[in-house]
């Protein structure tokens, strides 16, 4: 699905395992992979400065990834100093990428308001999609499963859909990627639609299913132009509780979801779908958001 990739990891996430899997990963359709670290300023002093010996460990560290990568694939190791969130866009410039892979813990939603999110933050500043990968499921496989997972980082996507404005934002960014994708990328996508069931009379929900019904209808069609095996599925219920459930049902790599992050006082006034399966899933999440 993507060609070109940058890997953000704090050493702490689990990412830098990655380093020994740049064969699986060019595997999964990449031709460039750049892993980056950001080093916090040296702030003991009165003056913040680089801390050069936290740059070098953080360059051996990364090396495996250059030791491994193979002829025809584009390796590349960046280390700076300062927050994240200053640092990325930095890097993006230089390394303008198709998707920026990065790990953030789950977390309530408390939490996340109060001490902030790397990864939330990324997707207000990039244009890119952020593929995020739980610290927990990653550091608990081993090189093994991990080579595999690699390998497969984008083979079958699970795409809730909803026909609002956002999920028709998130189908025209699965096909723009999907036109061009790499041989052994993406191949299914599973469409989900889940009507709430909020309203109890058995009629409208039964009217709600058949329009939801006719969606995805049309969302397939669209999809499989492309040379994509589809599937749909429309449930009853909670949407991020259908969701996860249907993740399990179903063999996904990853799944597909979009937010708007434009309006600030949205984020405070009104529950997202997006933010609660960003909190709450184990699985993969690919991430598309509208830029300002």
């Amino acid at each position: 699905m993507f060609q070109s990739c940058l890997i953000c990891t704090d050493f702490t996430d689990g990412l830098s395992r990655l380093a020994n899997c740049v064969p699986n990963l060019a595997q999964s359709g990449l031709k460039k992979i750049v892993f980056f670290h950001s080093v916090p300023l040296w702030e003991e002093g009165e003056v913040p400065r680089i801390n050069d010996e936290k740059v070098e460990q953080a360059k051996q560290r990364l090396q495996k990834a250059l030791d491994n990568a193979p002829n025809n694939l584009d390796v590349q190791v960046e280390v700076l100093s300062g927050k994240p969130l200053d640092t990325i866009p930095r890097i993006l410039k230089k390394h303008p990428v198709e998707v920026l892979i990065t790990g953030t813990p789950i977390r309530s939603s408390l939490q996340e308001n109060f001490f902030g999110s790397t990864s939330k933050g990324l997707a207000k500043l990039t244009s890119q999609p952020l593929n995020i990968i739980r610290p927990e499921l990653i550091t608990t496989y081993t090189l093994e499963e991990l080579e595999l997972r690699c390998s497969h980082l984008w083979r079958c996507l699970l795409i809730p859909y909803n026909n609002s404005e956002t999920a028709r934002y998130l189908i025209e960014q699965v096909k723009k990627y999907a036109q061009n994708r790499p041989d052994n990328s993406l191949k299914q996508c599973m469409l989900v639609s889940v009507v709430d069931d909020c309203v109890r009379q058995s009629v409208l929900i039964e009217e709600r299913v058949k329009e939801a019904e006719n969606s995805l209808k049309s969302v397939k069609q669209e999809l499989e132009a492309l040379d994509l095996e589809i599937n749909t599925l429309v449930k009853v219920g909670n949407p991020v509780h259908e969701i996860t459930a249907a993740a399990l049902d179903y063999d996904i790599s990853a799944i597909a979801i979009a937010t708007d992050y434009r309006n600030s006082l949205v984020q405070w006034t009104v529950r997202s779908f997006a933010n609660d399966i960003m909190r709450s899933s184990w699985f993969p999440i690919l991430l598309f958001s509208p830029k300002k």
